[in-house]
């Protein structure tokens, strides 16, 4: 590790609400990755007949318990369940409910309140709510960084062609720009995810399509700049490709700006997925999202709950982003002195 790269992290180390933030927010991440081992309608393991079965990673046919049926089993069934008991054992999940299981024994509209068995209560549909809190913890997170890092990509090529070659092609790629970003981004988001049925990667190229904007300007900024220093003029001069020059001598600069944004980047990216599925032109209905928490909660004032779960959790995540995003913002700043 070079020595600069070594004051950067212990910048970062000295912001205290920014290293709290990471390991909150990387904790939150690592256990919503597990969403499977934590919140199931399926064992995580079964032991029958002295062999032992993964139910959560694999379907098994209720004849493999005994059962008469060549079907998957269902493990909440009262059959199955005294069948594998006779013979065995199973080890459940914390929270024995998946995002789309309907509550058994339960009317399908109802709204029960938080409890033992319910931490956060259930839905209008009878579903879980911490269960879908968490499969939609793990999507909202998961759908940001993939659209972070292919729109900070796109970006960074676009702002380092129109900063390197200058001239005509800054010119062209400006006024591209002026016009694409001037347009009404969410409703076309809207428009468009009303004529293609929506799904994550579909969603996620639709998306795309607008967020790869937020770092052209700063990055070609630096390709402005950095294409008049003289160790770039000395490559172009001994017949070094621009490519490399690009990739290799000047993006390094250029990186330092684009890594301050990324974190804010992500807190937009989650919002704006967020937004799309409050409205409904979001995510496929029934999947577990953040913003069909937010609408649940607009639908069911008589159920608080649901409106508190879903503010806290958009709170806290865009919180935990931003002062993420100050500490690296402040650790990458030259004039920053280390306490």
């Amino acid at each position: 590790m070079t020595p600069l790269s070594r004051r950067r992290l212990a910048h970062f180390r000295a912001s205290k609400r920014g290293m709290v933030s990471l390991v909150v927010f990387g904790a939150m991440f690592l256990l919503s990755l597990f969403a499977e081992l934590l919140a199931n309608d399926r064992p995580i393991l079964v032991r029958y007949d002295g062999g032992f079965y993964m139910p959560v990673f694999r379907d098994y046919p209720e004849t493999t318990f005994g059962g008469d049926l060549p079907t998957n089993a269902v493990y909440t069934d009262a059959e199955v369940v005294h069948m594998i008991r006779e013979k065995g054992w199973m080890v459940w999940p914390l929270i024995p409910y998946r995002y789309d299981t309907i509550i058994a024994g339960e009317r399908r509209n109802s709204l029960l309140p938080p409890s033992l068995e319910h931490p956060l209560g259930t839905d209008d549909q009878a579903r879980d709510v911490t269960a879908r809190l968490i499969y939609g913890f793990r999507i909202s997170v998961l759908f940001g960084l993939i659209l972070t890092i292919l729109s900070s990509i796109v970006g960074i090529v676009a702002g380092a062609v129109q900063g390197y070659f200058g001239g005509w092609v800054d010119l062209t790629f400006q006024r591209f720009l002026e016009i694409w970003s001037s347009m009404p981004q969410l409703y076309l988001l809207i428009i468009l995810a009303s004529f293609i049925q929506p799904g994550f990667w579909v969603l996620l190229g639709i998306m795309l399509l607008f967020s790869w904007m937020a770092l052209v300007g700063y990055v070609r900024a630096e390709f402005l700049r950095g294409r008049n220093f003289d160790y770039v003029r000395a490559a172009r001069a001994l017949g070094m490709m621009d490519v490399r020059i690009m990739f290799r001598h000047i993006l390094p600069n250029a990186l330092t700006t684009s890594i301050t944004f990324l974190p804010f980047i992500l807190a937009g990216s989650v919002t704006t997925l967020t937004a799309l599925d409050f409205l409904g032109f979001g995510l496929p209905p029934g999947s577990p999202s953040l913003g069909e928490l937010v609408l649940q909660g607009k639908n069911n004032l008589n159920a608080p709950w649901l409106a508190f779960t879903a503010f806290v959790i958009i709170a806290l995540m865009m919180s935990l982003l931003v002062f993420i995003g100050e500490a690296v913002r402040d650790a990458l700043n030259p004039r920053k002195v280390l306490a």
